[in-house]
């Protein structure tokens, strides 16, 4: 039987096929992370289906269903690279959530409240971050693509994994921006800068963002920049009710992604429900 064994030399060309398959470099290093996660779980043993099957049961015990499900397409995928598709193992079923947890929901008055504090704080570059994530719906990543320019177009031209989309710059935004820009001397190019020049890193506006919780009173597990544009996605569809809009705005290859982004809290599931009056 075949002796598998996974090389330095084999991650380093596994990395260099998803940088071809132009996978994001957050995406590499997410991969590289999950393979060496499971290079890690049993260190010099040898590697077939059953050690990749207890991994899977181990994943299970540890980690929530979508970040098991995550991880193990990660090893999939590096399995397949490595031509050893009979060690390749199914992902664990997950029944499609009808309603999300109130808990990790922001809401609107809470993403008003956390923009106000940031003001009262005087520190207007995050409030204009928040509000910027939040009225386009755009990923943190993409906070490079608002430019002086695209602020003066009222329009930004967003390129992520693979895909090209227009984001419109509504017309209150656009005049905060430029205000803004004017006010520190921005001329041209990203507008989102640290006082050095460079852009603003993910980690940093995270860290800002957290430092709002308390004063805003505001559960510090909803306040991160995804769940902005997941804000964004649902009072966009509460008013437009178009799901294929919605997803080419977000860029979503698949509807089934962009649903995620619109289910409603068990709260308001609820009150639906009690509106049916089906009891006599």
């Amino acid at each position: 039987m075949e002796q598998r064994k996974i090389t330095n030399q084999m991650i380093a060309e596994f990395k260099l096929e998803l940088r071809n398959d132009e996978k994001s470099e957050l995406t590499v290093e997410k991969y590289l992370r999950d393979v060496r996660r499971f290079i890690a779980f049993s260190p010099g043993k040898q590697i077939d289906k059953g050690l990749v099957l207890a991994y899977k049961a181990n994943l299970e015990k540890e980690y929530a269903v979508a970040s098991a499900n995550s991880m193990i397409a990660s090893v999939n995928a590096f399995f397949r690279f490595a031509g050893w598709l009979d060690l390749c193992v199914k992902q664990f079923k997950v029944q499609r959530k009808t309603f999300c947890n109130e808990e990790k929901e922001l809401t609107k008055a809470e993403y008003i409240r956390l923009c106000r504090t940031a003001e009262e704080q005087k520190n207007e570059r995050l409030n204009l971050i928040l509000q910027t994530l939040c009225c386009t719906g755009i990923r943190v990543s993409e906070l490079q693509f608002i430019t002086v320019e695209a602020a003066e177009r009222g329009e930004a031209i967003v390129s992520c994994k693979n895909k090209t989309r227009t984001v419109f710059i509504v017309r209150e935004l656009q005049k905060k921006l430029l205000s803004y820009c004017k006010r520190r001397g921005i001329t041209s190019g990203q507008i989102f800068v640290t006082k050095t020049g460079k852009p603003m890193s993910r980690t940093n506006i995270w860290r800002e963002m957290k430092s709002l919780c308390k004063e805003a009173d505001v559960n510090p597990n909803k306040v991160f920049p995804h769940n902005l544009r997941h804000l964004f996605a649902r009072v966009f569809y509460g008013i437009e009710k178009d799901i294929a809009k919605l997803a080419d705005i977000l860029g979503h290859s698949s509807i089934n992604t962009t649903r995620i982004y619109i289910i409603t809290t068990g709260t308001e599931h609820r009150r639906k429900m009690e509106n049916m009056r089906l009891i006599l």
